[in-house]
């Protein structure tokens, strides 16, 4: 079992940054990739951004290329993702995933419960 905590969301204006965090703990010799999913109320989960162990590769979703980055601590089983010009359509809960492979939601096993992100105009 792996647990995965999430920390960092909060309130931010339009333009702003907000640094997440995900640690993970348990069994964790194989949580690598780790990814960042967002979700909206009504909406689908949608992939936000993932990275290898090594931290060497790195996928992001066309919405927030440029603006957001996905980082790694390995030695600590941490996961960031540094968002930047934050717009209010990144307003959503954001989840860490572990445990998997690629851009889709059935490709992680394990889940964190979600951090709030909310970007005010």
């Amino acid at each position: 079992q792996v647990q995965l905590v999430e920390s960092g969301g909060g309130l931010v204006q339009a333009g702003g940054s907000l640094r997440l965090s995900c640690a993970a703990s348990g069994r964790t010799f194989s949580i690598y990739p780790m990814a960042w999913f967002r979700q909206d109320p009504g909406k689908e989960r949608e992939f936000v951004a993932s990275i290898s162990w090594s931290g060497s590769t790195t996928t992001y979703a066309d919405s927030v290329k440029g603006r957001f980055t996905i980082s790694t601590d390995n030695a600590k089983k941490t996961v960031y993702l540094q968002m930047n010009s934050l717009k209010p359509e990144d307003t959503a809960l954001y989840y860490c995933a572990a445990e998997g492979f690629g851009t889709g939601v059935l490709g992680y096993r394990s889940w964190g419960q979600g951090t709030q992100v909310t970007v005010s105009s």
